[in-house]
């Protein structure tokens, strides 16, 4: 039930009321919006599905806005008097979220209530009101739409969920239609919102070359290093959308690309056609073997610690210490465990002087504290044993020292003040000055950088 699919800008510049004179420098993408749009409006779709980078976005989850009616408008662009009212289709949007929780894949649905208890946005954002703004123009005007946020999850993820909005239609009978809002590269010159970097226009070359000749895998193996120095917001989007086609061949249409004013506009619209190529095995079989890797490298400390969080949350009991990690038993130290899910920590707890007879012990208590105490997240549920990657960190004695005896990459530093203390662990990534790690630590320990307090470092031992 999936009549078109659409890749959309959504600078606001591209509203005639905002944009002005400026709309000459891109006339070919206003041009090929307004042609999308026709062949939208041509495929008589139900329901149009926009997905945003610009809503209400989460590192851990997907979001969409579930009021019966949606609003939105571009008072915050200086223009109050272009804004939009739309019927909200609830019924695919329930059925949607009961089967991407049949996944495995987190997806909160968002009210007033809930907006306003938690300060998030109940309104449409410019990333769907930019492409909206065509459709209308070409006579969409009864049409339902899905407001779904994009969330900074694993790609294989978000082109599952894709499928997932494809297969919810398709249960209902549903005709949909699905708008990728994105914009590709922000570094593309000095004088654009972001400093200039070779990547932005590589992306650009790379997103554009790809889609033209159909290229579904190459798309979604863009090396992660060249999107992220690219400054994009489009990419998440773009694997979603690529996601509701999979199986499907599809035919490009109206592409264009322009950049004049730093950030790169690509307009595309995919037409489906037959049977085509499934790459969601396949990722989902590499994603397996990837973690299997790691699972089969483990340390005998990482091994340990996963061990001890795997019986606590399934069985609540810590496990014997297998014969092979009994040297654990033979070494006293303090010691740190960390959990990341997705690339983003789920929990780190830990001593700074040991706390337990031996360090199997302090592995142990520090495992489940890391999995179930630590206050900034929820506990661990037996679910998400499966995605958790692990590191030891084993603390040598820390020793006195002064702001020029720090080294981020190769010491760990603890600031204290009477009772109030803060610890943070070398080698951290987006840690790469004393200046940066001293600022975490003193916010940790809630110690002003004016007072007077005492510096300690310290080196681990890092096990994966």
């Amino acid at each position: 039930m999936l009549v078109y699919a659409a890749l959309s800008p959504h600078p606001p510049l591209l509203i005639p009321e905002i944009g002005g004179t400026n709309l000459g420098k891109v006339e070919k993408i206003v041009d090929s919006m307004k042609k999308i749009a026709d062949d939208i409006k041509g495929a008589d779709p139900e329901t149009i599905v926009f997905f945003t980078p610009h809503g209400n976005v989460f590192s851990d989850c997907l979001s969409a806005l579930s009021m019966p009616e949606l609003k939105g408008d571009f008072a915050a662009f200086g223009c109050r008097n272009v804004n939009f009212k739309v019927e909200n289709d609830l019924t695919l949007l329930k059925k949607v979220a009961v089967q991407a929780k049949d996944e495995g894949i987190d997806f909160i649905l968002i009210d007033e209530e809930t907006a306003a208890r938690n300060r998030l946005n109940a309104r449409l954002d410019h990333g769907i009101l930019v492409p909206m703004y065509y459709l209308k123009k070409a006579g969409l005007d009864d049409v339902a739409i899905l407001a779904i946020s994009i969330g900074y999850l694993p790609f294989l993820k978000l082109y599952k969920f894709g499928k997932i909005v494809e297969k919810a239609a398709a249960d209902l009978g549903r005709r949909v239609a699905i708008v990728a809002s994105g914009d590709m590269s922000h570094r593309l010159k000095e004088e654009g919102p972001y400093s200039y970097h070779p990547d932005g226009p590589e992306f650009d070359r790379m997103i554009k070359e790809h889609m033209e000749k159909g290229e579904v895998e190459a798309l979604l193996k863009i090396p992660n290093d060249i999107r992220e120095n690219a400054g994009e917001c489009g990419y998440r989007s773009l694997v979603m959308m690529l996601g509701s086609l999979d199986g499907r061949d599809f035919q490009i249409k109206h592409l264009e690309y322009a950049g004049p004013f730093g950030v790169g506009y690509l307009t595309a619209g995919l037409l489906p056609g037959n049977q085509g190529i499934s790459y969601l095995n396949k990722m989902e079989n590499d994603e397996k073997k990837k973690m299997g890797e790691i699972r089969k490298n483990e340390s005998l400390p990482v091994r340990w610690a996963r061990m001890v969080l795997e019986s606590y949350i399934t069985e609540q009991k810590i496990p014997e210490l297998p014969a092979e990690m009994k040297t654990l038993e033979k070494q006293k130290a303090a010691a740190f465990v960390s959990l990341k899910k997705y690339g983003s920590l789920r929990g780190c707890i830990g001593t700074i002087l040991p706390a337990h007879e031996n360090l199997a012990l302090e592995i142990a208590y520090n495992a489940i504290s890391a999995g179930t105490r630590d206050p900034r997240f929820l506990p661990v549920e037996k679910e998400e044993l499966k995605d958790l990657v692990y590191s030891v960190d084993v603390l040598e004695k820390p020793e006195p020292c002064t702001k020029d005896d720090l080294d981020p990459k190769n010491y760990g530093v603890i600031v204290s003040k009477g009772s109030r203390r803060g610890l943070l662990l070398p080698d951290l990534e987006g840690v790469d000055t004393v200046e940066e790690q001293l600022s975490i630590a003193l916010q940790k320990a809630g110690i002003r950088p004016d007072e007077d307090y005492q510096i300690e470092r310290f080196k681990v031992t890092r096990y994966t």
